[in-house]
């Protein structure tokens, strides 16, 4: 998590400057030479947590044009300049304003003051679990539904196709079958009447013809969310040879994605162990039968998800990372 610390006064500026210096991050004071509009706007889009050394009410008043969800909103917490308190105004769950506020407090020995419902009840809060599990979050509304029915004493079903390690929460029943559940673990969608917790697990694997535009690369991937019934938020990265490196429209539909694409030898890819799609063409031109399969299965160090969907000189294939979610939902010791 990238942190920025603003301070309003000498005593302030000391403390964001040690925190800085724990936790990381970069540490600045208030009008030399940013104004405070100009430092939450900035801090706002690039980084994943604010830290205001000062008033809770001029950090309020300083984030509000800015806030937008509760899943793209980064974590916000004020600490006065004394350190005995520290905050989470914004994003204490999915954003890691509560985690955050419990970082300051061990290293200058403030209170954490923790608001959130969850929290303050000591109950299992699913939006927190899902950070953890590296998770995205779909129907984030559904959110207050599954915390509201812990707090009233009420079980909450949890369907999961992997196994989750560790002691399952109070009221919490993990279940392989997901009628009925409240929240869903899952690459793949189902029941949107369910809280969805998507891990980011796969990898997407790209071959294509030279000078394929983004828009077939976009169309060719909305068809295989379509074929293959995955999130797309799923998706971590994307993979190809690297007779690709320079493919414009291939990096740009990467970069619209927000994904890192890797680039691999024929080499490097031949000796990828496991039964893939074989294309006596694509040999012909690459010098490795497959390029979409064996691209996704080394980066992302699993196995096949999906095999290889051509259509329009482009093939895709998806490969999920090792995956092992565990019942932690609180910093380790809590």
């Amino acid at each position: 998590m990238r942190l920025t610390y603003l301070s309003f006064s000498d005593k302030g500026e000391a403390l964001a400057v040690r925190l800085a210096a724990a936790l990381g991050g970069e540490a600045a004071r208030c009008g030399r030479p940013v104004s405070l509009d100009e430092w939450t706007r900035i801090s706002f889009g690039r980084a994943r947590g604010l830290v205001f050394v000062g008033a809770a009410g001029i950090a309020v008043r300083a984030i509000a044009p800015y806030v937008k969800s509760k899943t793209s909103d980064p974590a916000v917490v004020v600490v006065d300049e004394c350190g005995h308190f520290a905050v989470p105004i914004l994003s204490g769950h999915l954003g890691g304003a509560n985690d955050l506020a419990r970082q300051i407090a061990r290293v200058c020995g403030a209170v954490p003051v923790l608001t959130t419902a969850t929290d303050a009840g000591g109950v299992f809060a699913v939006d927190e679990w899902a950070r953890r599990q590296n998770c995205r979050v779909i129907h984030p509304e559904k959110i207050k539904e599954v915390s509201s029915s812990l707090l009233a004493g009420g079980t909450v079903r949890i369907y999961s196709p992997w196994p989750v390690t560790g002691d399952c929460p109070a009221n919490v029943v993990l279940t392989e079958d997901d009628t009925g559940c409240m929240v869903r673990l899952d690459v793949h969608r189902g029941d949107s009447r369910s809280l969805c917790l998507v891990p980011k697990i796969l990898v997407l694997g790209v071959g294509c013809r030279k000078g394929t535009a983004q828009e077939t690369l976009e169309a060719a991937f909305q068809s295989l969310l379509e074929k293959s019934g995955v999130f797309a938020e799923a998706v971590r990265g994307a993979a190809s040879i690297d007779l690709k490196r320079e493919e414009t429209g291939l990096l740009a539909f990467c970069e619209a994605h927000g994904w890192p694409c890797r680039f691999y030898s024929a080499g490097e890819l031949k000796a990828v162990p496991g039964d893939f799609t074989v294309s006596d063409f694509v040999k012909g031109v690459t010098g490795v039968d497959n390029v979409c399969e064996r691209s996704a299965v080394l980066a992302s160090g699993g196995g096949l998800y999906w095999k290889k969907s051509a259509g329009n000189g482009v093939t895709m294939a998806l490969a999920q990372l090792p995956y092992a979610p565990t019942w932690r939902w609180l910093e380790d010791g809590e």
